[in-house]
């Protein structure tokens, strides 16, 4: 069950334009326009305000396509070979600044998520409405500016941290901050909604009782930890971590691709996800520009990502994942399960879309001997992926992710061989024989590569592997530099400073004394 179907189609909160004071009738409100001056009124206006700050999750900069792009490309587990410049050279940290695709819709649609909720930040407070729903909206509204302002600062560095939605023109130029000013903000914001929001929507009384899909106080516990992480307070994260697997809501599905089928969207090992349909809005992608209603709620990362003759294949694994997967057997003596919800291959009896992989492509040579993207594909429920329109949640952290960051934070803390049970759980779920029988008493160093194996395996396609390559420091350090570009040669594009993406250019001529990112 998808949440609040009806009510994404965010209304229009933004400032009365004003014309010129030649003319006082030219002056007047549009009587038939919604303005935060008749806004705000009601609960009812809350719960839609907030509502309109998730919409900005649905858009073409954040995750129908760019975002996800952003993130996988730039790993050693992924290549692009897109007909499109811009998405090929992602990858290859050689994108045109002067072309504001992906990287720059991205920028600006987080700026959107920020600016909807702050509205909500703002003026909910001073509403008249039950407390408890008051608190679950503002804490929904901390979550995602938390969110966006993770984004930002996690890709972009250096950005600015607007916390009031701008009242006048002279509002909307706000400074540019540090990186550790970012994260500060970040940290903030989620310790806010984890005081505010609720564990669950059951028990609620109120519009959203029942609702999935809205941020609940394990998914900002989880972030919190995570924006502890990736600054390394290894303690601080290690207590958010606990507090979760603690609050004993969470646990992993019984078989690992439920995490990427539209059936069982929305289930126990889901902290926070996206929430894409088929059936809600209209028949349009939210490319760019103001939403309106004939705009869809979903996605367009699968005929993206798609196999030839399914989808465009602007997304490949590279060959490095798939021998990864190669590593170990499973106790039964099978390959992890995980190979084939991740990759299409040539593998006996491998059915993409309903055709076997073999005959599909027996006349392409080529094609016949590479890999395609398998998760997020919606293989099993459709003929192939060419109206761009998916239905399938993006499922932004699991309780895979909170085990195994639990267990990098015991091993940074010194306590390694506390890490081992958290480690093998997600093993466990696979197959994989016991860590500790296989590899007993490892050093700390021992252990972190381990952890960056088990990562890759779990999460690969899921928007985690160049951030752990960036805050492991890999990119920094001459010998892993060298295996990047071993495990995938775009990584010979790299230059310091591009682990950043770039400020887009209209940014830096709007707001003055902003300066663009080392590299670009």
């Amino acid at each position: 069950m998808k949440f609040l179907r009806s009510t994404y189609i965010a209304p229009i909160l933004g400032l009365t334009l004003l014309a010129s004071s030649c003319s006082k009738k030219l002056d007047q409100e549009n009587p038939n326009a919604v303005t935060s001056g008749d806004f705000w009124k009601t609960s009812d206006d809350a719960v839609k305000g907030v509502n309109a700050a998730y919409g900005s999750l649905l858009v073409e900069g954040t995750y129908m396509r760019s975002t996800p792009f952003l993130l996988d490309t730039r790993g050693d587990d992924v290549k692009s070979n897109s007909p499109w410049g811009q998405m090929r050279n992602t990858g290859k940290f050689a994108l045109d600044i002067n072309d504001a695709a992906l990287f720059g819709w991205a920028f600006n649609a987080y700026y959107e998520g920020v600016a909807r909720s702050n509205q909500v930040i703002d003026n909910v407070p001073g509403i008249e409405m039950e407390a408890a729903l008051k608190d679950r909206v503002l804490g929904q509204a901390y979550f995602l500016r938390g969110l966006y302002f993770f984004h930002l600062v996690n890709m972009y560095g250096n950005v600015a941290l607007p916390t009031h939605f701008p009242k006048s023109n002279d509002d909307f130029f706000v400074l540019q901050s540090t990186e550790q000013q970012g994260w500060e903000q970040v940290i903030a914001d989620f310790k806010k909604a984890a005081e505010l929001l609720p564990v669950s929507y059951t028990n609620v009384s109120g519009p959203d009782q029942n609702q999935l899909g809205r941020a609940t106080k394990g998914a900002a516990i989880g972030y919190l930890g995570k924006a502890y992480l990736f600054t390394k307070k290894y303690t601080e994260a290690a207590a958010q971590f606990k507090a979760i697997i603690d609050l004993n809501v969470y646990d992993l599905m019984p078989a690992y691709q439920d995490n990427f089928r539209l059936a069982t969207e929305n289930n126990k090992e889901s902290i926070f996800e996206v929430q894409f349909d088929r059936d809600a809005g209209g028949k349009d992608l939210g490319w760019q520009g103001v939403p309106n209603s004939s705009w869809g709620k979903t996605s367009a990362r699968a005929i993206t990502y798609g196999p030839p003759g399914f989808g465009w294949t602007d997304v490949q694994p590279t060959r490095f994942i798939f021998n990864e997967f190669q590593k170990e057997k499973t106790t039964a003596g099978a390959e992890d399960p995980r190979l084939t919800v991740t990759l299409f291959y040539n593998k006996p009896g491998l059915k993409l879309y309903g055709q076997d992989f073999a005959t599909y492509y027996a006349n392409d040579a080529v094609k016949l001997n590479d890999l395609f993207v398998a998760k997020y594909q919606n293989s099993e429920t459709m003929a192939n992926e060419f109206d761009w329109r998916s239905g399938m949640n993006e499922r932004l952290m699991r309780y895979s992710d909170i085990l195994l960051m639990y267990a990098e934070c015991l091993n940074e803390l010194g306590q390694t061989s506390q890490a081992y049970p958290y480690i093998q759980k997600v093993r466990s779920r696979v197959g994989l024989a016991d860590l500790a029988t296989v590899k007993p008493n490892m050093t700390q160093q021992q252990m972190r590569d381990q952890l960056a194996h088990e990562r890759l395996l779990e999460f690969s396609l899921e928007g985690h592997r160049f951030d752990d390559i960036k805050r492991w420091g890999w990119l920094q350090d001459a010998t892993k530099l060298t295996q990047l570009k071993q495990n995938d040669p775009e990584f010979e594009g790299y230059v310091p400073g591009r682990e950043l993406l770039p400020i887009p250019p209209s940014e830096l001529k709007v707001n003055k004394g902003f300066k663009q990112n080392k590299g670009w």
